[in-house]
């Protein structure tokens, strides 16, 4: 499903999705969520996809949720459409491969915990500033990353919020390998899809699915459960006042 905002484009069993609103560092608004979510439902459906590769436009991957957008229409429970989104990435029987160009912030990075191979450009800034906004960890992030990371490096990443680098992801085992530029890292992620769109199509889903079979049903409790707080935190004076102060730093 191409729209303006995500596009899409197929090559040798490979579909090629792309975050595509660069001026706004890739913001996701709920028509984007929306959209993502029914191009991976019709990529589930789709014998001819093999294999999904997740990138960005510009020089971002996403700058996580459109905050304006958000406070808009904020997500109100499961239906919502970020959390649909959160639903079909973890559902997700096929491979998915990120190419990360550039800035991942929020749920630009939290997406990455559920694709199978992960690639980002050299110099490429990741950050979770969910407690700095007065919000909690969310898409699972508070369950994978300390079971990939650790709790003590987790910890500092979701409670402090910090920025760490894709040369420091590859080190800790977040991500599978580095590109030099956007064009390489992408390169670098189709070659690695087209590869699994080669395998036995069976074999591989069904190996994704025993790689994953230990955390399925608690990572969809953990999704739900922070889903819920998130939304809860929403409306606490802290966090209205630290969004409405971004989205003013960022008019300014």
């Amino acid at each position: 499903m191409s729209t303006p905002e995500i596009l899409t484009e197929r090559e040798e069993g490979v579909l090629r999705v792309r975050i595509h609103r660069p001026d706004k560092k890739n913001a996701l608004t709920l028509a984007m969520y929306a959209a993502l979510t029914a191009t991976l439902n019709e990529a589930t459906e789709d014998a001819t996809v093999r294999a999904v590769v997740l990138t960005g436009g510009g020089d971002s991957f996403s700058s996580g949720n459109d905050i304006a957008d958000f406070l808009a229409t904020p997500p109100t429970g499961e239906d919502s459409p970020v959390l649909r989104f959160l639903t079909a990435l973890r559902q997700f029987e096929k491979p998915l491969v990120a190419a990360v160009n550039g800035l991942a912030v929020g749920i630009g990075v939290t997406m990455l915990l559920h694709c199978d191979l992960v690639y980002a450009r050299t110099g490429a800034t990741l950050t979770m500033p969910f407690v700095n906004l007065g919000l909690c960890p969310e898409g699972g992030s508070s369950l994978l990353l300390p079971r990939r990371l650790g709790y003590p490096r987790a910890a500092e990443l979701l409670l402090l919020g910090e920025p760490f680098s894709a040369e420091q992801a590859l080190e800790w085992g977040l991500i599978n390998g580095i590109g030099v530029d956007a064009d390489a890292t992408l390169a670098l992620a189709m070659d690695r899809a087209r590869r699994l769109a080669q395998q036995p199509a069976a074999a591989v889903r069904l190996a994704k699915l025993l790689l994953k079979r230990n955390e399925t049903e608690i990572l969809r409790e953990t999704i739900t459960l922070e889903g819920r707080y998130f939304i809860e935190l929403l409306h606490s004076p802290e966090a209205v006042a630290a969004l409405r102060a971004f989205v003013e730093r960022r008019r300014t």
